[in-house]
C-alpha cells in the first residue's frame, strides 16, 4: 500500500469514528427523529454554521467525486458518495482520495 493511500485510509477511519461517536448516542436516545435532528443541529448559530458548512461541503464533494471520478475512470463512485451521506464529508473525502490515489498510481 502506498503511503498516501495509507494516510487517507487512516483519516477515513478517524473521519468515521469521531462523528459517529457523537451521532450514535444521540440516535440511541432519540431514534430516527429527523425533525428533532434538524432542530438540534440548527439550535444555535454555531450549530447552524457547522450544519450548513457540512451540507454544502457534501454537495460540492459529490459533484467533485462525479466529475473527477469519471475523468480518471474511477470505478465504484457510489462508495465515497455513500460514505459522505451516511457519515459525512470527513469520511467520504478521504475514501475518495484513497481510491483516486490508487487509480492514479496504477497508471
Amino acid at each position: 500500500m502506498k503511503p498516501a493511500v495509507l494516510v487517507y485510509a487512516l483519516l477515513a477511519i478517524a473521519g468515521a469514528v469521531l462523528p459517529l461517536s457523537q451521532f450514535l448516542p444521540w440516535f440511541m436516545e432519540h431514534g430516527l427523529d429527523v425533525p428533532r435532528f434538524v432542530g438540534d443541529l440548527f439550535a444555535t448559530r454555531i450549530g447552524g454554521f457547522f450544519g450548513w458548512d457540512v451540507i454544502v461541503s457534501a454537495v460540492v464533494l459529490t459533484v467533485f467525486i462525479l466529475i473527477e471520478g469519471r475523468r480518471i475512470g474511477l470505478r465504484y463512485l457510489w462508495l465515497p458518495i455513500a460514505c459522505t451521506f451516511s457519515v459525512g464529508v470527513s469520511f467520504g473525502l478521504p475514501v475518495f482520495l484513497a481510491m483516486r490515489e490508487r487509480t492514479l498510481r496504477t497508471d
